[in-house]
């Protein structure tokens, strides 16, 4: 008599774990570590403003009577508010239905959107775009912080001259040549940095880029020794760098271009929210569910001279 087997029965039921895995990348790292403001309008404006420069020749004869005043206005800098945006529909059976790993559809689907949401700022704040006021059929566009950084920058030459942006906040960058990263490089945007007045404390860049700057001389100088027996941690990274003018944090960037390191003080800016994050439920036209999540928002680069960039870089 033949054996009854798995392969002749019926019933058997299907084996689905019930957890989700997404390795997709949720860290934003210039969002949580800039400020975060209030818009009033679609166009937002902050004001900047410096001191001049130190006068050797300033001394004054005795007696002598006061010199004309020597005033001079602030800058009057602004980004227009970007709407960005997604929307979620689940149908009245899917949301009803007995789900492997979530216990809502539309509630999951939510929190995948808030996520990727908060992807896309990053991206946007980190991409080469400058503002533009839109129309009734264009949207509204925020400059990015690359169209900001202008006056401590290191940028390529060669064939292709790299050039930083004609209007600040308005205009793009020029992408040049590009080169191998190298630590004269960060030490002259540093350099550029604190001679404007800044006191940077993070550089930021992508994976490719974090891997050369844990190569810089000045870096792999350090060694970790064991003097008991078992494991050895071998570091072929590093998380700090020691400039002539402060320690600045290493932070990777998986949204960034490979060819930008940024020289950031998170001190001097901040995301300005017109409308904060928020869930619409929308007209039910049938059976089915329609939610959009949606912000509008914008970047407040508080004093492009706080921050600097090396450009026009390559990983090789």
């Amino acid at each position: 008599m033949p054996t009854f087997t798995r392969y002749d029965a019926v019933g058997a039921r299907e084996d689905l774990s019930d957890v989700i895995y997404n390795i997709s990348p949720q860290d934003t790292p210039i969002m949580s570590s800039i400020g975060k403001t209030k818009a009033t309008a679609v166009y937002h404006e902050w004001q900047t403003d410096s001191l001049a420069s130190a006068n050797t020749s300033n001394a004054l004869v005795e007696g002598a009577d006061a010199t004309s005043a020597t005033l001079s206005p602030t800058s009057r800098i602004g980004n227009y508010t970007q709407i960005v945006g997604k929307t979620v529909q689940v149908s009245g059976t899917l949301e009803a239905v007995d789900k492997a790993g979530r216990k809502s559809e539309k509630a999951y689907q939510l929190a995948k959107a808030s996520a990727e949401l908060k992807r896309d700022i990053e991206a946007i704040i980190t991409a080469n775009q400058g503002q533009s006021a839109g129309n009734s059929s264009t949207a509204r566009v925020m400059g990015s912080l690359l169209s900001y950084i202008k006056t401590n920058t290191n940028k390529g030459s060669g064939t292709t001259a790299g050039a930083d942006p004609t209007t600040i906040g308005v205009s793009t960058r020029t992408d040049g040549t590009t080169r191998t990263f190298q630590e004269s490089m960060l030490k002259d945007v540093v350099a550029k940095v604190f001679t404007s007045g800044g006191t940077p404390s993070v550089l930021m860049v992508s994976p490719a880029l974090k891997q050369v700057v844990s190569g810089f001389t000045g870096l792999s100088q350090h060694r970790y020794n064991s003097t008991t027996a078992g494991e050895i941690t071998i570091l072929a990274g590093a998380d700090l760098y020691q400039s002539d003018f402060g320690v600045l944090q290493i932070v990777p960037n998986r949204f960034m271009r490979t060819r930008d390191a940024l020289v950031l003080d998170p001190e001097y800016a901040a995301l300005a929210y017109l409308r904060p994050f928020q869930t619409v439920e929308l007209a039910k036209t049938g059976d089915s569910e329609k939610t959009q999540i949606l912000a509008e928002l914008t970047l407040e680069v508080k004093n492009e001279a706080a921050h600097g960039g090396v450009f026009d870089l390559s990983a090789s």
